[in-house]
């Protein structure tokens, strides 16, 4: 299946499909240490085949229409994920999650990457409101919403538990009546 949401020169979103399971671990692997930091499934991830799994649910969940999780691709090389987690379809919103590799941050990628999913969020799914949950800690995570106009709701406190500890996640919110498409 073939699903595309172009974002600018050398960099879409991509829906997987199975063959990317050998790069999408690899990337995964290699990047461990810093994703465990802030990303609770990492642990689980210890295995192409747990990969290939993953992406195998992602592809149901977007047939029957109930999330996007899309690999983000830059100058033709796979460098991490964004997406559309928790579609609430009766009340027209949904969460966006996203991580990149370590060595593409800094190049714009996310933040012109979730400004690409938001547009297609709200023109093509008719979502009402987008929101982005960030630990309080991950500065650079927060930035990206902060980029985009998004409100901070604030913060929640000791919902998340990450393997040893529980997070505090800032929430984030934009509405549809605030978008502005070439921010």
């Amino acid at each position: 299946m073939n699903f595309a949401i172009p974002v600018r020169d050398g960099l879409e979103l991509r829906l997987r499909s199975e063959t990317d399971a050998e790069a999408f671990f690899g990337l995964t692997d290699k990047n461990r240490g810093y994703l465990r930091r802030w990303l609770p499934w990492v642990d689980a991830t210890v295995t192409v085949e747990d990969t290939r799994k993953y992406i195998r649910s992602v592809i149901e969940r977007f047939e029957k229409r109930e999330g996007i999780d899309l690999g983000i691709w830059y100058d033709g090389q796979w460098v991490g994920s964004i997406g559309f987690h928790y579609w609430d379809k009766s009340n027209r919103k949904d969460t966006v999650g996203y991580w990149l590799a370590e060595d593409f941050q800094g190049k714009g990628i996310i933040t012109d990457a979730v400004r690409a999913l938001v547009a297609y969020g709200f023109q093509t799914m008719d979502l009402n409101r987008i929101e982005i949950l960030c630990a309080v800690e991950n500065a650079r995570s927060r930035a990206v919403p902060e980029r985009l106009g998004f409100k901070n709701e604030g913060v929640t406190r000791e919902c998340e538990w990450l393997y040893d500890h529980f997070v505090d996640p800032v929430t984030y919110s934009l509405l549809r009546s605030e978008w502005k498409p070439n921010r």
